[in-house]
């Protein structure tokens, strides 16, 4: 797949999608507290998806699968590391971390983004887990500079999670985004050491009107993950807490990036 770049029309419809995708995340930012259902979350998600004539590009996703994602937003808790299912079953409790990562398609745009956070009163290992996430996140973002390598994120972000000693999910990555979620090119949070390569990955070189989604997915413990059996939600191996941040940005023709995904 090659990678698409955007212009500026394209990209001034992107922000719009990202600013809606910002407003969608403020919104459960402000109603995550204990005792919430992340049901109710994915519920006040969709209807303010539906009062800026957005559609929610997780559900249904992917077309055509037999198992299809059923929610507007995924909500991941503690170990959960993505792709959890919302459920009036699952409770927020004091002292849990959540994910909640929100993906718009507003006039046939994509605008994706996800930050973790606390519930209540949360340890100080997990508000610095969160912390690294987020910074790793932004250090990220500001080595996507025009002219450079996709492999120049991953390499940072991955110096950055690991020397504060934490450990890089390696099975997910940042993705291309626009007119379809997941685009090329594909941006790991990770890089092999020296010149190895992976049959999987590959530099791409990084010009003006290049969209992505940079998503670090950090774990305390062990990187190793596991699928639940409902064949969406993943989780740490060894139990451990882990964070997600994205932001959806597009490569300028100097200086840093644009981030898409702010208010």
């Amino acid at each position: 797949m090659a990678v698409i770049r955007k212009t500026p029309d394209e990209l001034l419809t992107m922000r719009e999608a990202g600013r809606i995708n910002a407003l969608v995340l403020q919104a459960l930012r402000e109603a995550v507290r204990p005792g919430v259902s992340t049901k109710e979350l994915d519920l006040i998600a969709a209807e303010m998806l539906r009062r800026y004539d957005a559609k929610p590009a997780f559900l249904g996703y992917p077309p055509g699968s037999i198992n299809p994602f059923p929610a507007s937003i995924t909500t991941s808790i503690n170990e959960e590391l993505v792709h959890g299912i919302p459920s009036a079953e699952r409770i927020l409790h004091e002292g849990d971390i959540i994910s909640l990562d929100c993906g718009t398609i507003y006039k046939g745009f994509v605008g994706d983004s996800a930050f973790t956070m606390g519930v209540g009163q949360i340890s100080a290992e997990a508000e610095r887990l969160l912390r690294v996430t987020e910074e790793a996140l932004y250090k990220g973002i500001d080595a996507a500079r025009c002219g450079g390598l996709t492999s120049d994120i991953s390499r940072t972000v991955q110096a950055y999670v690991e020397g504060h000693g934490y450990s890089v999910v390696r099975e997910y990555t940042g993705h291309g985004v626009g007119r379809k979620m997941h685009e090329d090119p594909q941006v790991p949070n990770w890089w092999p050491a020296g010149r190895a390569r992976t049959r999987t990955l590959r530099h791409v070189r990084l010009e003006p009107g290049i969209t992505f989604a940079l998503e670090p997915m950090v774990s305390q413990g062990r990187r190793e993950v596991k699928t639940l059996a409902d064949g969406w939600t993943v989780v740490m191996l060894d139990g451990s807490l882990s964070a997600h941040f994205e932001h959806s940005i597009a490569i300028t023709p100097e200086g840093p990036p644009l981030i898409l995904t702010l208010l």
